[in-house]
């Protein structure tokens, strides 16, 4: 990063008033988070739901600030400078890239949207260019990776001065390529502001998050922003849009790509670039044939299940647009391993199948459990629940479509929030109810701990557990505290009797 960028110039980009401080003084540092600051710091007053930053700039001062955005002039020493804004998030999402050299022009940016299957998509990808030599960074739901280090990440994709400076780093540690989950919500708020993005990959459009977006034609409107990014003029060529055809909604991410500037693949098993026939999936992996440009090419897949069969279409229609000879992209989807908690099998010796996934929308949910009925000819059991402060309307949804493909039906809490886990598991319930056509059991336990010893405990030969909504997270935020928790450690202590 230059680091040359004084206070009076960063007020100038952004056309903010300037009160007091030295104007010439450089910032070293660019956060909303008043507990990062260090010395030398330009802090972001931001007006969030829970709390208002402008609260927090004089603890911020006491850090090393030298200076605050602001939305007013606050009560700060004479020699804490204060750039005042309309909107310090506009201001900021404006600032960060600049503020750090727009370090995405200096990387392989590869965005990955979608409700379901961005995360697994994003370690596809990175696992082929990867195994081309190449330096990869990720940033998504699981973690942020790169250069042979993993921090956690609090969203999928994280708010500009926090996101700026990850790829800032990723350049000083020399990576060359990076794979980003871009989740709607980042889209609409402008998160990726300053963005230069190389290649675009749509998975799916199913619902979620209507809770902020209230219909499905506004979200699908969000997801699209990214292929128009994509297409925008920009400091490097070969510009990509990687799309599933076979979607209800992949018209609003195609027809916001500029074809002049960006080449639209797509892939799916009906009519594609990149089209999958003869698909057969086992509880050992799948296998398919791939159509490409008039040959035909058999793929074998570790990943279970077609979802994940979309999703190796998806990495490997990105790997060729990134360049990467089609053979060595299907050598390298032989040896993909799975990521944490999707699918994820836990396995103590038991002769009963259980299974960790981080379902948690209509589409995900269906997708697990069809997959679960495709690899065994016993049972299939499943434990889960809704989270708590966000869309209430896929609640009974999901709760049909868990007692219509399971045999039996645990609904548990997850991540209950500010609600009453009891009238979250109601509405679940009452969507089952529908869906009791067969002589399965829908049951209820409030208990996310406790569900998981119940519903394990009920498996027998041959049969598969699943164990949905949170996957690889190692945590559940109840009402007035968040508390470890992970749904492959309790499943394991259960199986090993503990």
């Amino acid at each position: 990063m230059n680091q040359t960028k004084d206070i009076r110039n960063l007020a100038e980009f952004l056309g903010a008033e300037l009160h007091g401080g030295n104007p010439h003084t450089v910032v070293q540092q660019l956060t909303s988070d008043s507990r990062q600051v260090r010395e030398g710091a330009l802090f972001v007053c931001l007006r969030g739901a829970h709390a208002d930053g402008h609260r927090f700039a004089a603890a911020a001062v006491a850090q090393g600030a030298v200076a605050v955005l602001a939305e007013e002039v606050l009560a700060l020493p004479e020699h804490v400078a204060q750039c005042i804004v309309p909107d310090t998030f506009a201001a900021m999402r404006q600032l960060a890239a600049y503020f750090y050299d727009y370090p995405s022009r200096r990387l392989r940016l590869i965005g990955v949207t979608g409700t379901n299957g961005k995360t697994t998509v994003s370690h596809m990808i990175a696992h082929l260019l990867e195994r081309e030599g190449y330096s990869v960074g990720v940033i998504g739901t699981v973690h942020v990776t790169f250069a042979g280090r993993e921090e956690p990440v609090h969203n999928t994709t994280p708010d500009a001065d926090v996101l700026q400076e990850i790829l800032a780093r990723m350049v000083v540690a020399r990576v060359t390529h990076v794979v980003m989950e871009v989740s709607s919500h980042a889209l609409d708020m402008g998160r990726v502001r300053g963005c230069e993005f190389d290649t675009a990959v749509f998975t799916n459009l199913t619902q979620d998050h209507l809770d902020y977006h209230e219909t499905m034609e506004n979200y699908a409107a969000a997801k699209a922003k990214l292929f128009a990014l994509v297409s925008e003029p920009g400091t490097k060529a070969l510009k990509n849009a990687v799309l599933n055809s076979d979607d209800a909604y992949w018209r609003w991410p195609a027809d916001a790509v500029a074809t002049e500037r960006c080449r639209l693949l797509t892939y799916g098993r009906g009519e594609a670039d990149f089209r999958a026939t003869a698909v057969q999936v086992r509880a050992t992996g799948s296998t398919c044939t791939l159509l490409y440009d008039g040959a035909e090419y058999p793929i074998q897949l570790g990943a279970i299940g077609m979802f994940n069969v979309y999703n190796a279409l998806a990495a490997i229609a990105t790997g060729v647009a990134e360049g990467i000879p089609l053979p060595r992209v299907l050598d390298g989807m032989q040896d993909f391993v799975a990521v944490p908690g999707r699918f994820e099998r836990v396995d103590e010796g038991q002769d009963f199948a259980v299974v960790v996934d981080y379902a948690h929308t209509p589409d995900g949910l269906e997708n697990i459990l069809k997959t679960a009925r495709e690899i065994t000819d016993g049972r299939v059991l499943i434990t889960f629940g809704c989270g708590g402060d966000r869309d209430a309307t896929k609640r009974p949804i999901m709760g049909e479509i868990a007692a219509k493909y399971a045999d039996v039906v645990l609904i548990t809490s997850d991540n209950p929030r500010s609600e009453d886990p009891d009238a979250i598991i109601a509405q679940i319930r009452e969507g089952a109810a529908y869906a009791q056509s067969r002589q399965g059991q829908v049951l209820c336990e409030p208990d996310r701990q406790r569900a998981i010893a119940e519903i394990i405990g009920m498996a027998t030969t041959g049969d598969v557990v699943l164990i949905a909504g949170k996957g690889h997270e190692d945590y559940q935020i109840l009402l007035d505290r968040t508390i470890h928790f992970d749904d492959r450690e309790e499943a394991r202590k259960v199986l090993k009797g503990n």
